[in-house]
């Protein structure tokens, strides 16, 4: 029997089969306290253990897939925020999406952390992903005046980073709010002050 084409297309029902199953697991993943059982997702999304593991061979295969599928829509939601809202509530929205990507991202530490010390997931990249969506609207905001100039979209992702790490999983969504609207509120513009 020989093996399929390795640039053949993917058939839709096999497409949509893997579709649904990480975006069940991504569910999963961020709701779990503990591990997810695989039967589990495979149930939920509506198709057989069998083809799980047809898609994702191993749960670290699986794990990786709803990262990736995290961080592109992430990333890919700073342009669509900025075209639907003023930069600054654009920001404040992206936030929350960011935050929803770690707590996320909570549920599968364990996988995930294995998976950057192999090298199949490169934070560096990650890092330059999230920052450059940030710098986007920020130099959105810069230009509308309503977020400052010349603030090094780095630094703003290290203090997420920050609020993220300090702030335990699931329980303090009051306080990450209250701590993102403090950043956003810092990156505002200075009042001029005139005499």
């Amino acid at each position: 029997m020989s093996s399929p084409e390795p640039d053949r297309p993917v058939r839709s029902d096999a497409r949509r089969n893997r579709e649904k199953l990480v975006a069940v697991a991504r569910a999963a993943f961020a709701a779990a306290d503990g591990t997810v059982a695989l039967e589990a997702i495979a149930r939920e999304a509506g198709v057989g253990i069998g083809t799980l593991y047809r898609h994702f061979p191993t749960r670290e295969a699986l794990v990786e897939a709803v990262y990736a599928a995290e961080l592109d829509d992430v990333t890919a939601s700073a342009p669509a925020l900025l075209g639907e809202l003023p930069p600054d509530a654009a920001l404040r929205a992206w936030m929350d999406r960011y935050a929803a990507f770690v707590e996320t991202k909570r549920g599968m530490g364990d996988i995930l952390r294995a998976s950057v010390a192999s090298g199949r997931i490169a934070t560096p990249a990650t890092r330059r992903r999230i920052t450059a969506a940030i710098g986007a609207i920020l130099d959105a905001g810069a230009l509308a005046g309503t977020l400052r100039a010349g603030v090094d979209p780095e630094d703003v992702t290290l203090m997420l980073l920050g609020v993220f790490l300090s702030t335990s999983a699931g329980q303090d969504a009051e306080r990450i709010g209250r701590m993102l609207d403090l950043i956003v509120d810092a990156l505002r513009p200075e009042p001029t002050v005139t005499r």
